[in-house]
Parts: structure tokens; C-alpha cells; sequence
């Protein structure tokens, strides 16, 4: 993509997926136990019991009956304490999930009366150039007590490998006055685009960018030659790892 000329400081590594193939081991069946012979037993030979004598049987002598002790009394055996049951842990609760920022979200910028002031920068002091810009605004506000009606706004001019120049925006509900030469009353940019969210330092919004460009270019969109940064946190309070900004990309 030409239309995004940024320095690019940290390439997108790709990362490549490794897939394993495991094989499954083949069960073996056990093989079946022979079945035992049955071989039949020869049925016995059938000899004639003797002949019982004639005599006669003795009398049998009782014997004494067996004198019955009583058998001790079984002791029971002591119960086995209970130990009780200690009560199930309570379920953790889930940790909520955090929905995924938009990428490339389709969107309709409305227009807003501004107070923007022009400035150029390069990319080494980009940041702190942006600050300045935003401090100057604010400090003009701030004497004639005017509050913003909006988020703060980088709008990128144009770009190249050393620098950029932009123009930082306040929304504004009332026209404030006596503004510096280099002031001016204007509004923000409208029309359709595309809306990508960056979270994390200035610096960092190059992978950001390489993002936006490589999504612009599967999709096959054509990029007007500008985009505007929209900062959700406040730049002149809030610590630079923790901005959150949405980046706005205006279609052809």
C-alpha cells in the first residue's frame, strides 16, 4: 500500500503452526485357548458286594451327652468414629471475557465542530510533538473556560520516512476567541471508513499500522490519504503503555 507511508519499527513475525501426526498403536486380540479334550472316563466294572453275615449286631452303649458351655459372649467391637465431611468447595467464578477490539469495522464519521491547530513533526519526537500540540489547545480552552464535546484527534496530512504533518483537533461546542494565528476554528473529518483500535504506546502503533495496510490489501480497499487517531484516554494524563486509541481509515 502507498497510501500508508509510515516508518515501520518492529515487523510482524508470523508465526508458523507445527502439526504432529501420532500414529495409534494396533491393539492385539489374544489369540483364542484351545478347547480341552474331553475324553470319556471308562465307567467302573460292576463287582457283587459280599454277603452280609447273619450275626447279630452288638447293643450300642450311649454315650454321655456333651456338656454344652456356654459360649462367651461376643464383645462388640467399639464404632468407628465418624469423621465429619467437610463441605464442598464453593465454585470458582469464571474471570469475565474480554470481547476482542474491533479490526476493519465499517463506520460513518459524523462531523464535529473543532479547534485545531497545524503542526509538522518527525517520527523520532512524533510524540511529544502531538503533546505539545494538545497542551497548547487546552491551555487556550482552558482561559476561556470552554470544555471539550469530545475526544482529542490527530488528523495524518501526509506522511513520509522522516516525518509527517497532522493537524490536532478539540471538539468544541462554542467558538473560543482570540485565537493565535495558528489556531482556527474548523471540523472534523466524516464520510464512510474503516475503524481499527490500537492499545499500548505511540510507539508501538507501527505494527498497528502494518496491520491496517496488510488488511487493506486482502481486502482490496483503496485508502484515502489520510487517517485520524481518535484518543479514547486522555494523552496529557493518561501513561503512554496505556493509551487507547481507535484509528479511523477514510475510504476512497
Amino acid at each position: 500500500m502507498t497510501s500508508f507511508r509510515r516508518l515501520a519499527l518492529a515487523a510482524l513475525i508470523p508465526a508458523a503452526a507445527l502439526s504432529l501426526g501420532l500414529s495409534g498403536a494396533l491393539a492385539q486380540s489374544p489369540s483364542p485357548a484351545p478347547a480341552a479334550s474331553a475324553s470319556p472316563s471308562p465307567a467302573p466294572s460292576a463287582s457283587p458286594a459280599p454277603a452280609a453275615s447273619a450275626s447279630p449286631a452288638p447293643v450300642a452303649t450311649p454315650s454321655p451327652a456333651a456338656s454344652a458351655s456356654p459360649a462367651p459372649a461376643a464383645s462388640p467391637s467399639p464404632a468407628a468414629s465418624a469423621s465429619p465431611t467437610p463441605p464442598p468447595a464453593a465454585a470458582a467464578t469464571p474471570a469475565p471475557v474480554q470481547t476482542a477490539d474491533p479490526f476493519g469495522l465499517e463506520t460513518t464519521l459524523e462531523p464535529k465542530k473543532v479547534v485545531m491547530v497545524k503542526g509538522t513533526a518527525n517520527w523520532d519526537s512524533a510524540f511529544d510533538t502531538l503533546i505539545d500540540a494538545f497542551k497548547a489547545l487546552d491551555t487556550l480552552l482552558d482561559k476561556q473556560g470552554i470544555k471539550h464535546a469530545g475526544n482529542s484527534m490527530i488528523v495524518y496530512t501526509s506522511t513520509d520516512d522522516t516525518g509527517f504533518t497532522f493537524l490536532a483537533e478539540i471538539p468544541v461546542e462554542q467558538d473560543p476567541k482570540n485565537l493565535p494565528k495558528d489556531v482556527s476554528i474548523g471540523k472534523s473529518p466524516e464520510g464512510k471508513a474503516l475503524k481499527f483500535v490500537h492499545r499500548g504506546s505511540y510507539d508501538n502503533m507501527d505494527n498497528t499500522y502494518e496491520a491496517i495496510t496488510n488488511h487493506l490489501d486482502d481486502k482490496r480497499l483503496e485508502a484515502k490519504d489520510t487517517f485520524i487517531e481518535e484518543y479514547l484516554t486522555d494523552p496529557l494524563k493518561t501513561a503512554e503503555d496505556k493509551l487507547v486509541i481507535n484509528v479511523f481509515v477514510p475510504l476512497k
